[in-house]
């Protein structure tokens, strides 16, 4: 199973960019940049990746993403990220970025996409990774607030496939960003959410119903609401889950408590994901293989989630076909 994880075509669309931040790089970019960090080596970072729950972990997202100044720098970090996917096989990833993270401290908002696009651009040609870019809205700030930075990124707007909702959860209900998302839906851009990971699974209705997403976040909480689970099912509403991320955030104890099995076998388009994979220890096929492992996943079941991952992606028809007919050859 390792051998055929390893080898899997993948498609990955819940990974933020600025999660990817190894600490190696967040020391280079620190040093580049002259900033001062308050850990004195890279381990001693990496032993601060022991979170208690998300917003342990945002603290310190927060403020490794403080590294990122330049152009340069969005483009190493969308690189580096890049390099890894390829050595993973990944064909097609659906990336996460948060311009509010870098305006709100002063970063010019055509820094960051022109740093993360051009990395995009190359990955492309370089390295035959299809991608997309997704800008998420803080949602412990205002909706005006991202209303604000929608405006600014509609300049960009042939540079980005969709909008999506992330940071802390508990009390930002999906509802608050409404006009936001019927805003960026006028314009024509695809809508996801986060939903459902630390909070209810009203969250996730909420982001089916006022936000319209096409896809959910996480969503593992759905699971405590049976007509919602019968809802997801029916409509093939697809969950971009993150087992490794799940666990080091505590919303479940081990691996083998997950419960993406039992959420594949009612017939949910459950897909894998990395999430922050520099923080939390683990890029797609690591979450594959620990979640294979936990859990007992067979070959039919690797290849279900590989199979929803592209069908849950914003590719165009042909694009999805070629890479079904990729997965087919490898798998079947």
């Amino acid at each position: 199973m390792q051998k055929l994880i390893e080898g899997l075509p993948k498609v990955e669309l819940h990974i933020h960019i600025e999660g990817s931040l190894e600490p190696e790089m967040m020391f280079a970019l620190a040093e580049r940049n002259g900033i001062e960090l308050r850990f004195p080596s890279v381990e001693a970072v990496r032993q601060a990746y022991a979170f208690r729950d998300l917003q342990s972990f945002l603290d310190i997202y927060y403020e490794g993403a403080a590294v990122l100044r330049e152009a340069q720098d969005f483009y190493d970090l969308t690189w580096a990220y890049l390099q890894k996917a390829s050595a993973q096989r990944v064909r097609h990833t659906e990336i996460f970025f948060d311009p509010q993270t870098h305006t709100d401290r002063g970063i010019d908002f055509d820094t960051v996409i022109t740093g993360i696009h051009d990395a995009l651009e190359d990955g492309r040609r370089r390295l035959n990774i299809s991608s997309h870019l997704i800008l998420c809205f803080l949602r412990h700030l205002s909706a005006e607030a991202a209303m604000a930075t929608l405006e600014q990124a509609l300049a960009h707007k042939e540079k980005i496939i969709g909008v999506g909702l992330d940071s802390s959860e508990l009390d930002h209900p999906p509802i608050t960003f409404k006009s936001v998302f019927e805003r960026a839906r006028s314009e024509g851009l695809m809508t996801v959410a986060h939903a459902g990971e630390e909070g209810p699974p009203e969250y996730i209705r909420q982001a089916l119903d006022s936000l319209q997403v096409a896809r959910i976040d996480h969503g593992v909480r759905c699971i405590e609401d049976a007509t919602l689970v019968e809802r997801l099912v029916r409509n093939q509403v697809p969950l971009t889950v993150c087992p490794i991320s799940n666990v080091k955030l505590r919303i479940f104890e081990t691996m083998q408590a997950h419960n993406l099995k039992r959420l594949l076998d009612l017939g949910i388009r459950i897909t894998i994901n990395s999430d922050d994979p520099a923080y939390f220890g683990g890029y797609i096929t690591e979450n594959f293989l620990q979640a294979q492992r936990a859990l007992m996943l067979d070959v039919g079941d690797i290849y279900r989630l590989s199979k929803n991952a592209i069908l849950a992606s914003f590719l165009g028809h042909s694009d999805k076909e070629k890479l079904l007919q990729e997965l087919d050859t490898y798998i079947l």
